[in-house]
């Protein structure tokens, strides 16, 4: 399981389904937060050098650990105050999932889930940079989301 901490929201559930889908011998852990059009924006133009508003961002902390056993002793400095490996940081654009949810559909929570589910995976080193991997990453996303029944 890997403990998401977020102040906005209680991701409990989407935490739980997580288990089983990465190899660990300690606990994982990682941030989500939820922030405006403006904030995302900003963190978009300042880290990737793309100024524009998008829907999530991941911020990982573990290179090339995509399928890999997670070993504490591999990471000693990413080992939080709980004694959790941290994988990384997630921000969640709130407008950008209520306007998403409303266009594809479904409703808010959904979205906000498979958004924070597409960020804790990027964290742990899936991606979509080519159709074989965005296929196997949204494979993985909607299996977890399936788990707690958040489907389309």
């Amino acid at each position: 399981m890997i403990k998401i901490n977020c102040e906005e929201y209680d991701f409990k559930k989407l935490a739980e389904a997580f288990e089983g889908e990465t190899e660990s011998d300690c606990g994982l852990s990682a941030e989500i937060i939820i922030c405006s059009e403006e904030q995302i924006q900003k963190l978009n133009r300042e880290i990737r050098g793309v100024d524009c508003v998008t829907d999530v961002l991941s911020f990982p902390s573990l290179d090339g650990i995509r399928g890999r056993k997670l070993l504490k002793k591999d990471y000693p400095a990413d080992v939080d105050e709980d004694g959790d490996l941290f994988l990384g940081s997630i921000a969640v654009c709130e407008q950008r999932a209520k306007e998403q949810a409303e266009e594809y559909g479904h409703g808010y929570l959904r979205e906000l889930y498979y958004l924070a589910a597409h960020g804790i995976f990027h964290l742990l080193g899936y991606d979509h940079m080519n159709d074989a991997d965005k296929l196997e990453m949204r494979g993985l996303e909607e299996k977890v989301l399936g788990k707690i029944g958040v489907t389309r």
